[in-house]
Formats: C-alpha cells, sequence, structure tokens
C-alpha cells in the first residue's frame, strides 16, 4: 500500500512494499572499502559544487561521516552506489579507504525510484533538477502524478507547476539552473504560449532586473494583445491540434522540440541538442524506439 504523507518518516516510506522484503534494511551499519564500490547508474544529478564537495571533505577529516551513504551488494564483494554520491565524492577527496555505508537489496526499477526521490527532498536543488527528476519517475518508474504526489508528499499542482518548466526553451532553463532567475519568474514565463516572447522577456528580467510581480504584468498584457489568434512562428503557423503531441515529444526527448506546419499542411519536427553528447543521447533514444 502507497505510504501517504511520507516526507519526514525516512526514504523507506517512500518506497511502495519497503517493508515487505523488497528493500530490507541491513541489521548494522558496514564499513566498505571505497574501491569496492561503483556508482550509480541511475543518479539524476550530475553537477556537484566544487567548493561545497572540498568543505564537505575537510569536515570529513575532521569528524569523519556522520549519515553513511546507501549501497547495494552486487557480484562478490562489490557494491554500488544507491544514494549518497556527495558524500561518497567527499569522502575519496578526504582521502578514505573505507566509508559506512548500509547495505540494502533492491532491483534496478527500485535504485531509481529511491535515488530520485532522495534526490527531490534535497534543499539546494533548482527547479530544473526537480522537474527533471519528477519527469523521470512519471516516464521511468511509470507514477502518475497522483502516485507521484503520494510518494514525495507534495501536492499535484506544486508536481505540475515544476513539470512545465520543461516546456521553456533551453536558454531560460539553463538561466533557471544558474539562479539568473527565480522560480517565481519562470512559473509567469510558462503562461507565455510564444517561446521567441519567453525569450525576450527573460532577456529583459536579467538586463533590467526586473521583479516577479514586473514579469507577471508583462506576462498578461503580452496575452491580452494577442488576445485568441492562433501562435504563429517564424516558418509558419503551429496548429493547436498538435500541442499535445509536441509536448510529448519535448518530455521524451528532453527537448524543446519545434513542431513547424505551414498553411499546406506540410511541415517538419525539429529537436534540439546543446552537444555532442547530448545528440548522442537522442540518437539512443531513436534507437530504442526502432529497435536497432
Amino acid at each position: 500500500m502507497v505510504q501517504k504523507n511520507a516526507l519526514g518518516r525516512g526514504l523507506g516510506a517512500l518506497i511502495e512494499d519497503a517493508n515487505q522484503g523488497k528493500m530490507a534494511p541491513a541489521a548494522a551499519i558496514n564499513e566498505i572499502s571505497i574501491d569496492k564500490i561503483g556508482m550509480n547508474p541511475y543518479q539524476p544529478r550530475k553537477n556537484f559544487n566544487e567548493e561545497s564537495l572540498q568543505e564537505l571533505a575537510s569536515s570529513i577529516r575532521e569528524i569523519g561521516i556522520i549519515q553513511p551513504i546507501t549501497v547495494r551488494k552486487v557480484n562478490g564483494d562489490a557494491y554500488q552506489l544507491i544514494t549518497g554520491e556527495r558524500r561518497f565524492k567527499a569522502a575519496i577527496i578526504a582521502g578514505m579507504d573505507t566509508i559506512p555505508a548500509y547495505v540494502r537489496v533492491a532491483q534496478d526499477h527500485n535504485m531509481l525510484e529511491m535515488a530520485l526521490v532522495e534526490n527531490i527532498q534535497r534543499e539546494d536543488l533548482d527547479s530544473i533538477e526537480v522537474a527533471i527528476s519528477y519527469q523521470r519517475l512519471i516516464e521511468e518508474v511509470s507514477l502518475t502524478q497522483e502516485n507521484l504526489s503520494e510518494r514525495v508528499g507534495k501536492k499535484r499542482s506544486t508536481i505540475s507547476n515544476y513539470l512545465r518548466l520543461l516546456k521553456l526553451p533551453a536558454e531560460i532553463q539553463l538561466g533557471i539552473r544558474d539562479r539568473l532567475i527565480s522560480m517565481g519568474h519562470a512559473r509567469a514565463l510558462v503562461n507565455i504560449p510564444d517561446p521567441n516572447v519567453q525569450l525576450e522577456i527573460y532577456q529583459k528580467i536579467i538586463k533590467d532586473d526586473l521583479s516577479v510581480r514586473k514579469v507577471e504584468e508583462l506576462v498578461r498584457r503580452n496575452n491580452n494583445a494577442r488576445g485568441p489568434r492562433q501562435t504563429t512562428e517564424k516558418h509558419g503557423e503551429q496548429v493547436s491540434e498538435y500541442g499535445e503531441l509536441k509536448e510529448h515529444l519535448s518530455r521524451f526527448f528532453e527537448a524543446e522540440v519545434e513542431f513547424r506546419r505551414n498553411n499546406k499542411g506540410s511541415g517538419r519536427i525539429v529537436i534540439p541538442f546543446a552537444s555532442d553528447q547530448d545528440l548522442e543521447r537522442i540518437l539512443a533514444l531513436l534507437d530504442r524506439i526502432t529497435g536497432k
């Protein structure tokens, strides 16, 4: 049975059937050799602040690790990290040979969910990291927004507001991650249907240091000026009934997919990528679809 309002009662309470044998905790904390622990491929967080890691490493040298990491046993005496990657990285920097850890039994599905849920609970995450974690839980763990709401103890409307951020152009998402604009600014920008106008107001926010209230006012004026007209793009008119498909593709490819259609009915789908690595990620998704 899914536990409601689980936040604050331990990570196990957030994982379905955690106390029914799927996620059995170890009887005690184990000291495990660091060189026997492999990284968690399901870790959603990719960026760690180097200065913060150095500070944590200094603390570890002085007083050790207060909160153990969590690992799962794989082959032989090898382990794989489930949660606590920041502590694990800092321990390596601190020159530790062993690290205290809880050993659990977890399937890949459980590992991804545990890593994502723990990630969401962190206070230092930016809004895009939270949104991506929510999206991955929905798509890769097959949770509905209602299930997700119960898992993380958040209102469904809160989760929906985060997910809407992923519809913003990549430049704005990067600005959120770099804390150039706040969640309040971003939530206002999402209400503008035209990405070009979104970018214009985003640049104005940074240039003029606009408040959230001022941005909300600009958004209202823009939308009132547009009236009921359809959104137009440089390369033709986008038909409103394709909006759902555009959103689905954007979520699947984790990119702001452009869906363009002209008056004759022909058009194209554009999937942007930020780097060679990002392109390889998209190609891997396409290969998965075609079964190659």
